[in-house]
């Protein structure tokens, strides 16, 4: 793994979607729309949207789950607000019942969207951390440790401290699949 590098995998920040930290959810859903449908199509879609500051520097991201647990603010009374603090390992029941207890969703979705859909990303958005960032001549090893070890769903790319790309998860397992493939059909 150590013969492929991020740079040949990443997407170049061009091709990502992004919006101001000024934007509203509204906005980023739109950026996102269109930056999935210019995408190439025979690749994974993305499934986040850089957020921006003044100066056009990436400043955070707004996952798919970012965009969902901005519909109800409540979620950041349960949880807080440290990044990956969930309750995966609960019974339905429990998370049933705490649903009910917070009334969580209990609004038309209807009333919830519009209501969100006017936040500021600069509210929700996750700010990047420094273990979200990897050089473009890292590894491909390099690039699979970073992301298990911070249940990331993708990292930035850097040259010379300048964000350049994203290397997106998805990416990665289909590169590492592929040469899966490869090796056992030669075999």
């Amino acid at each position: 793994m150590k013969t492929l590098n991020v740079k040949e995998l990443m997407v170049p920040l061009n091709e990502y979607a992004s919006v101001s930290e000024d934007a509203t959810l509204a906005d980023a859903i739109i950026s996102l729309e269109k930056a999935q449908q210019s995408f190439d199509h025979t690749k994974y879609r993305h499934r986040a949207v850089l957020v921006l500051d003044q100066r056009q520097q990436v400043i955070g991201k707004i996952s798919q789950i970012d965009a969902l647990k901005a519909l109800e603010p409540k979620y950041n009374d349960i949880q807080g607000e440290a990044p990956g603090s969930g309750f995966r390992h609960f019974s339905k029941y429990f998370l049933k019942s705490m649903q009910e207890q917070y009334r969580l969703f209990d609004k038309p979705l209807s009333r919830i969207c519009e209501k969100a859909a006017k936040l500021k990303v600069k509210d929700f958005m996750q700010e990047m951390t420094e273990g979200e960032f990897l050089d473009a001549d890292a590894t491909l090893d390099e690039a699979i440790h970073m992301l298990i070890m911070g249940n990331h769903q993708s990292l930035l790319v850097t040259r010379d401290k300048q964000i350049i790309g994203i290397l997106r998860l998805t990416d990665v397992f289909a590169a590492v699949f592929q040469s899966m493939t490869l090796t056992c059909a030669i075999k």
